[in-house]
């Protein structure tokens, strides 16, 4: 979303349906592990309960990626659904905010590059950081604060969150300027994560994977049996 375009005239505009011949396919179940009533979407979709859901606790994603929303009309806490299956509600998020999952719309990823600004203050100024084709997930671990105020998406789409490790709620960032952090519907400048978003197009492995937990060490070895005595030597 830009200064001049809200959310639902970007979408008026086409600018959210892809690129060409990008093509998206999701299923939302009403219960976890995929039970229950189900809907397929192909297109994005301002109210999910009028195609007979009330509820949204698990998802499939055929081709994405997705933006979802926690209410009607693509307002609300964001919910990035990338190609892959999420049996639960705490596999999309993490920010335990909001348990509804009530519109959603397919993600423009125009292109395999990646490039975002970041400023500390409003109208994208004050102290910047550069990303180029990466993921960050602490921007206080590579020497900017967690204070931004204003974001550049020159390159790719984008998600960033309030806290490091790609925790708490997200904010998505298409190709476009974000003067201020209310254009993303953000309750503070905070964000201290941010990485790219996947597209089977341009990235073969799909979407993004949280790294496996660091294995736990090998338990101590047992002690070595002690040294047999030595033996008297004749003098």
């Amino acid at each position: 979303m830009s200064e001049q375009q809200s959310a639902p005239e970007q979408l008026a505009a086409g600018k959210s349906q892809g690129g060409a011949g990008a093509t998206y396919k999701v299923v939302l179940f009403e219960f976890e592990n995929f039970q229950g009533c189900k809907a397929e979407f192909s297109a994005e979709c301002k109210d999910v309960t009028e195609k007979g859901l009330q509820k949204v606790s698990s998802v499939i994603v055929e081709s994405g990626p997705w933006v979802g929303y926690d209410r009607h009309g693509f307002t609300g806490e964001q919910f990035i659904l990338e190609k892959g299956e999420y049996p639960r509600w705490d596999t999309w998020t993490n920010s335990q905010n909001s348990y509804s999952l009530l519109s959603l719309r397919p993600l423009k990823v125009d292109g395999a590059e990646h490039k975002l600004h970041l400023y500390e203050n409003p109208s994208f100024t004050g102290r910047k950081m550069e990303i180029i084709d990466d993921d960050v997930p602490s921007l206080w671990g590579h020497g900017f604060q967690d204070r931004v105020a204003s974001i550049k998406a020159l390159n790719g789409t984008w998600v960033g969150y309030m806290y490091p490790g790609y925790r708490g709620r997200q904010f998505v960032f298409e190709r476009g300027d974000f003067k201020h952090w209310n254009d993303w519907e953000a309750p503070a400048p905070q964000i201290q994560s941010v990485r790219r978003v996947r597209d089977m197009q341009w990235h073969k492995r799909g979407c993004f994977i949280v790294p496996d937990p660091a294995p736990a060490p090998d338990p101590d070895p047992a002690p070595a049996p002690p040294a047999p005595p030595a033996t008297a030597g004749a003098s």
